[in-house]
């Protein structure tokens, strides 16, 4: 099943290009490395630009024992993602669409019965509607307004991947409503959303029979204005910003009854459980120094225990993942476009859960050969977990996307 779906996503995907190429006498075509293949038609009733993007990583892993002497060193080659996107708009720029598929094994495995066991394969698939002055409605599954490092596009990172804190506790993507607004008091621009979703995660076919949704508010401030390009939604400062630019952002989320054991990621659940999510973010870029750091914590409402159940020898079974996390990461890029970066990355989840606590070291080199469209990037990282012997993790990414 996964094969034929991802034959027929792929074939699609070749189809559509092939007519958008042959319709240059019909169409206005326009194509810049970097940015895709966009499509005009010549009554402006529509536009389309196609791209797609792939990475690939190597990752060597050694855990720090006493004895160097019997030193293992597991070393993994990969397609950490492979995408396709279709952006534009259709009767006037004012209805836009995006839709974006994920071809890796890394993008789409995992099949449950909640999916009806095929492919996890469709990524985004969303309407935007501006339908009154600086108001948006967002209709269809794409990511929620969470945590700024997830809602980063995964090509536009300073790391070669988001930081622990991302993967224990985002909130990711999900199928509902969003209403987005923006407006401006002199320099300083404030941004809020508002999301109603299904709650348990992307193209889940299986109702929620407990009846919960989630419910998610993002507030953002920021005091000197716009970044330029849209800056403070890619890392690094590639635009090298000629005055200090600052976001601040704060998100709650609020998912009712939901049984993953992240809300909307991770393992099904034998029980259900209502979350509570906080976020805090900040984003800052000055003349090719870029600093950026974020808080999240994870609760259980209800007064109810994360842990659903135990084995027989007492040990945690199924859980939700509840606790708090905190990164901070900075970075300077030089004129050559080679940029050093570090982060520090704390995980302290809930006494009781039967995980533990994380604390991370990493150091980072990319070059940027055509920005985040043509770079190499590697990082080397020291990691703690619990009692555990550390461990030391590096990896070299290769990214391409036109």
């Amino acid at each position: 099943m996964k094969r034929i779906t991802l034959m027929k996503t792929c074939l699609t995907a070749l189809l559509t290009l092939t007519l958008l190429v042959n319709s240059q006498a019909q169409s206005k075509v326009k194509s810049i490395f970097g940015k895709g293949i966009t499509v005009m038609a010549k009554d402006s009733s529509f536009k389309m630009k196609f791209s797609t993007r792939f990475q690939n990583l190597m990752i060597s892993e050694m855990v720090l024992q006493d004895d160097f002497t019997n030193q293992k060193i597991a070393t993994n080659f990969l397609v950490r993602r492979s995408r396709i996107k279709f952006d534009g708009f259709v009767h006037n720029p004012k209805i836009q669409y995006k839709m974006e598929f994920g071809l890796s094994n890394r993008d789409h495995a995992g099949e449950v019965p909640e999916t009806r066991n095929t492919s996890n394969v469709v990524m985004d698939a969303v309407i935007k509607w501006n339908f009154a002055k600086n108001t948006y409605l967002w209709i269809g599954q794409t990511k929620l307004p969470g945590n700024r490092e997830r809602v980063i596009s995964s090509q536009k990172l300073q790391f070669v991947d988001r930081s622990l804190v991302n993967s224990r506790f985002n909130i990711d993507r999900d199928m509902g409503f969003q209403l987005r607004h923006h407006f401006n008091i002199g320099k300083m621009l404030f941004r809020e959303s508002v999301a109603i979703s299904q709650g348990e995660g992307r193209n889940i076919t299986a109702g929620n029979q407990d009846g919960g949704l989630e419910y998610t508010v993002r507030v953002e401030f920021l005091p000197f204005g716009k970044f330029t390009g849209k800056g403070d939604y890619f890392a690094s400062d590639l635009k090298r910003e000629k005055k200090p630019k600052l976001s601040f952002g704060a998100t709650f989320d609020h998912n009712n009854n939901t049984n993953r054991s992240r809300g909307n990621l991770g393992s099904f659940i034998s029980d259900y459980r209502t979350l509570n999510t906080v976020f805090g973010d900040l984003m800052f870029k000055y003349k090719g120094f870029s600093l950026a750091s974020e808080y999240a914590n994870k609760q259980i409402g209800g007064g109810k225990s994360a842990v659903v159940s135990r084995n027989d020898d007492g040990s945690v079974n199924e859980f939700f993942y509840t606790g708090e996390g905190f990164v901070v990461q900075a970075g300077y890029l030089f004129k050559n476009n080679v940029e050093l970066a570090a982060r520090y990355t704390e995980i302290n989840p809930d006494a009781g859960n039967g995980v533990d606590e994380i604390k991370e070291y990493t150091l980072g080199v990319s070059k940027y050969i055509v920005g985040h469209a043509l770079k190499i990037q590697t990082d080397l990282s020291y990691k703690a977990e619990g009692t555990d012997d550390p461990g030391l993790r590096y990896r070299l990414q290769f990214e391409l996307a036109f």
